[in-house]
């Protein structure tokens, strides 16, 4: 069988989605981020599926690869590492508040929260509206003087509308979303690796 045809098309889909990309809005979301490691601000990340292991992989890079030889280092803290909680949340307080119950624990006035979602809020299946417990940790982080930074894709759903920065991945691919978000993570904190070594 040739896939060659195929892997012609992923990958022209890749370069169109490079094109369309709103570079002011990852601008807009490095700067937040800055800010917030200078002034000592607690950074969350949150995410479902696959997006929990980019939420994950983030919060990691921002601690260790950006943050090591640097005084003033990032905060940073994945809310869906802990499965204890997480499973202990569901079982008392249910799927929507597996988020926003740990936001009300640990968040302080200036903190910054990261969702990532493919769909951003929008869409459903068996479960209901998906990345509902997202959207309910977002209002919450809102409400209480907070700052958001998502990263979505299809047409950036809920999400899009209530960040503060929103990078959309402009593509109806959760594979394409999924690889993208990665890639713009990883140039994130790239970026901030050079600026604290120049700092």
């Amino acid at each position: 069988m040739n896939n060659l045809n195929e892997i012609t098309s992923y990958l022209q889909d890749v370069g169109n989605i490079v094109d369309e990309i709103d570079q002011n809005e990852i601008d807009k979301a490095i700067e937040i981020l800055d800010e917030a490691r200078k002034t000592s601000k607690n950074i969350f990340i949150i995410g479902n599926g696959g997006s929990a292991s980019t939420a994950t992989h983030l919060a990691c890079d921002l601690n260790k690869y950006v943050s090591v030889n640097s005084e003033k280092r990032f905060r940073a803290f994945c809310l869906n590492d802990n499965i204890p909680l997480m499973s202990a949340l569901v079982n008392d307080e249910g799927w929507d508040k597996v988020y926003s119950y740990q936001l009300e624990n640990f968040m302080n006035s200036g903190d910054v929260l990261i969702a990532v979602s493919v769909h951003g809020g929008s869409g459903e299946d068996k479960a209901g509206i998906w990345s509902q417990n997202l959207l309910r940790g977002v209002k919450f982080v809102k409400e209480n003087d907070g700052k958001v930074i998502s990263l979505v894709g299809f047409d950036g759903g809920e999400l899009k509308k209530i960040s503060d920065a929103s990078i959309l991945v402009p593509k109806n691919s959760t594979p394409q979303v999924e690889g993208f978000h990665l890639i713009i993570t990883h140039m994130i904190c790239s970026i901030l690796k050079n600026r604290l070594t120049n700092d």
